[in-house]
């Protein structure tokens, strides 16, 4: 299976599920979006990594584990994004030390934030950016809007609670129907619950 290199595009609130974000990645050489449900302590620890100026007056979780990896010589050398079941996203850390190549587990917010740290790529198989990558027409001008988010609005907004929506009693057609109007409206993390939706009725 071939391996598709991901960007991080950015991280959106989550308006369906209370303390939850969307992290929205994007393939490299394509223009499809992959987002992912992240709590919002990862969320803050990615957005952290990501505002280069921004350093917290004490390590982070993520960073005490960097500072763990540079002591004894470990690096990430890449993130994959390798399985998808239920709309739960798996993925491995590729670590190396002493030209010894070790494969960790790891969940994919806390991948995801050691990739910044340590400046590693990020990668996902094709079949699975084919399962659960998802088109966004978005115009240029919004679109460069959306990378930039600031650090302390995300730590300190809190997410506006709505009750989560039932998928069971909607058709594949209907469905297929909300998710382009939840791309439209650029409410990722809707469209990733309904594309997961999708996906288990195929």
């Amino acid at each position: 299976m071939s391996l598709v290199r991901l960007n991080i595009k950015g991280i959106s609130y989550s308006q369906t599920q209370n303390g939850a974000y969307a992290l929205i990645l994007s393939e490299v050489d394509g223009e499809r979006k992959l987002p992912i449900v992240i709590g919002a302590f990862e969320a803050q620890s990615i957005a952290i990594a990501l505002e280069k100026e921004i350093k917290p007056p004490r390590p982070l979780t993520h960073d005490l584990f960097k500072n763990f990896a540079d002591r004894f010589e470990i690096v990430v050398k890449q993130v994959i994004i390798h399985k998808l079941v239920d709309g739960v996203f798996y993925s491995s850390i590729i670590c190396e030390r002493d030209g010894i190549e070790e494969i960790i587990d790891a969940r994919t917010s806390d991948a995801i934030a050691l990739a910044l740290r340590f400046h590693a790529p990020i990668f996902t198989y094709k079949n699975i950016l084919d399962q659960a990558g998802i088109y966004l027409k978005v115009n240029p001008k919004e679109d460069e809007e959306t990378d930039e988010f600031s650090v302390e609005d995300l730590i300190a907004e809190e997410i506006e609670e709505s009750k989560e929506t039932n998928f069971t009693d909607l058709s594949v057609t209907e469905l297929q129907k909300m998710l382009e109007q939840a791309v439209h409206g650029e409410d990722y993390e809707l469209a990733a619950r309904v594309r997961d939706e999708i996906s288990k009725r195929q």
